[in-house]
């Protein structure tokens, strides 16, 4: 029960990291000739494709049992592609992210490519490989579909439906001109004030799962835990909100009292004025 092939997970890793290395790689080269490195955003969902499917190539021969595999493959995929189309249609043709103009502005003379892999690429890869160890693991558990398996696909479901549900509500809110000036704060935004973050941590929560095949995979729960605390508090709610705050300001915080920061749960009741 506690067998793992360690020394066919060690060599994936290795790989992963490779093929990480070469993907970012060519993306920095085609940011660099576009003269717009917000692209990177882009593809973060598709460089855990890249994993998945390399691990799942990497595994085909092992004791890892095949429909596992494939799950892991089709999740992966699903959710990492998905993610790639929709900010790829959201961003491309609008030029670079401020955020983006405003670091490369910060080099003042220091190497570009350094620089780049340093502030940007390189970080974006580490951080991929890192989250990305329960994909790695669970193609190489040999156990078969069980109760775990459906609870892991269960909690993946929400969490794709919510993410995906969510940026499609926000896209058509800002598609109408009648809402400009106005926070979206319909649909699964009036439950939470980040359904698309929300069913991104459990769509990682649901991938870990999967590992729990083998005793050992509970050694993987760092990476559930570190994509959350990327979303909620590194890159994620944490700025988006306070650019929020300083756009928005009194109508904002009205939407913060009334609304969940993360978990869904009903909004709660406006609070009304006292009278003079």
């Amino acid at each position: 029960m506690f067998d793992y092939p360690w020394g066919d997970f060690a060599l994936n890793l290795l790989v992963t990291a490779g093929a990480l290395v070469v993907f970012f790689a060519i993306v920095m080269a085609i940011a660099h000739l576009m003269n717009d490195h917000s692209i990177i955003d882009i593809t973060w969902g598709p460089a855990f494709v890249v994993v998945a499917a390399v691990s799942y190539l990497m595994s085909a021969g092992s004791d890892g049992d095949d429909t596992r595999r494939l799950i892991v493959l089709a999740l992966t995929a699903i959710w990492g592609l998905r993610l790639g189309i929709y900010i790829g249609r959201r961003n491309l043709g609008k030029g670079e992210d401020p955020r983006y103009t405003a670091l490369l502005r910060s080099r003042k003379g220091r190497p570009l490519i350094p620089f780049l892999v340093k502030k940007i690429y390189g970080m974006q890869a580490v951080l991929a490989w890192i989250v990305s160890i329960p994909v790695q693991f669970a193609v190489y558990v040999s156990r078969g579909v069980d109760a775990l398996v459906i609870v892991a696909i269960a909690i993946w479901t929400i969490g794709f439906l919510f993410e995906a549900v969510g940026d499609w509500q926000l896209a058509r809110f800002k598609a109408d001109p009648a809402n400009a000036g106005k926070i979206m704060d319909r649909g699964l935004w009036a439950w939470t004030r980040h359904p698309n973050y929300f069913g991104d941590a459990c769509v990682w929560a649901g991938l870990f799962v999967l590992t729990l095949g083998s005793p050992w995979g509970v050694l993987t729960v760092f990476s559930p835990i570190l994509m959350t605390w990327l979303l909620t508090t590194f890159s994620g709610a944490k700025l988006t909100e306070k650019g929020m705050r300083r756009k928005r300001g009194p109508e904002f915080e009205a939407y913060v009292a009334r609304t969940s920061g993360f978990f869904p749960r009903p909004p709660r009741k406006a609070t009304a004025e006292p009278n003079a």
